[in-house]
């Protein structure tokens, strides 16, 4: 199994404790997820995110078919970081770290994905043309939207 990774990094001029608290709401994902994906929570345990927390919803990948996906949230250190691993879902493995970090001036976010397609060969195919645009574009997407949330006048 080919195995990925992406990183992502942004600033925000918050304190961690903000950051902290909007994104271990399960429920602000949709605000910074692409609407394409018609990211849709089913259910979830809890409000705030926890070690042993699930998480269902549904999304839109391409080429526009929905689908059923499940995480668990397996580490917490509050404020500090999180990981989400994919249960069930369109990827063979998915392993993502959500880290913040104080610096002057605001906080430091960093995203790291670990990531494999199924399929084997059509899978390293798929990841070429367009799975890793897409996660890519998913990325941008959220630093463009978590700067218009964030920004300070």
């Amino acid at each position: 199994m080919k195995t990925y990774q992406i990183t992502s990094k942004q600033f925000l001029p918050i304190s961690i404790d903000e950051g902290w608290d909007f994104l271990s709401k399960p429920e602000n994902l949709g605000k910074i997820t692409p609407p394409d994906m018609h990211f849709n929570i089913e259910s979830q345990s809890g409000e705030s995110t926890y070690a042993g927390q699930i998480i269902k919803y549904k999304i839109k990948v391409p080429p526009g078919i929905k689908m059923n996906w499940m995480t668990e949230i397996t580490h917490v250190n509050a404020p500090y970081y999180f990981v989400d691993e994919q249960r069930t879902g369109p990827y063979a493995l998915w392993h993502h770290q959500h880290h913040l970090k104080s610096v002057a001036g605001g906080i430091e976010m960093t995203d790291e994905v670990n990531y494999a397609l199924p399929m084997g060969f059509l899978g390293v195919i798929a990841h070429s043309l367009f799975v890793k645009r897409q996660l890519k574009g998913i990325f941008s997407y959220r630093h463009q939207i978590l700067n218009e949330i964030f920004k300070k006048t």
